[in-house]
């Protein structure tokens, strides 16, 4: 199985984080390819720079393939997805968004913490 990690998933792998739960370990393991999308570099380059989370995105930029992960650019076919995407639950955040549309065009399943993400269903998985 090929997954796509979201960001506060990618941040907590990388930093060893306790709040990534075993289920979600063993997914990554299991996985034959660990995506991190471009989008979630910049999502924390944006977030980091008004102070809502401390991590520094040079440093989240590297970690991706110090990690065995590998960086999925976002494209055209990406963005052009979004636009099909459901309004699920009144959910407007643009990283998110775009995630759960490279993880259909791709295809790849998402890995998420994230109830509002999980809400849009079909390849998304909670953990």
């Amino acid at each position: 199985m090929r997954i796509l990690l979201d960001t506060h998933v990618f941040i907590w792998a990388v930093t060893d984080s306790r709040r990534l739960g075993k289920e979600a370990r063993q997914v990554m393991r299991d996985a034959t390819e660990v995506f991190v999308s471009a989008a979630s570099i910049w999502e924390i380059a944006i977030k980091s720079a008004i102070g809502k989370i401390k991590a520094d995105p040079e440093e989240m930029a590297r970690a991706i393939v110090a990690s065995g992960f590998v960086e999925l650019p976002i494209t055209a076919a990406h963005a052009t997805q979004v636009a099909r995407l459901p309004l699920v639950n009144d959910h407007k955040d643009p990283f998110d968004r775009l995630l759960v549309a490279q993880s259909i065009v791709e295809p790849l399943v998402l890995l998420t913490a994230d109830p509002k993400v999980a809400a849009y269903g079909g390849l998304i998985r909670a953990v």
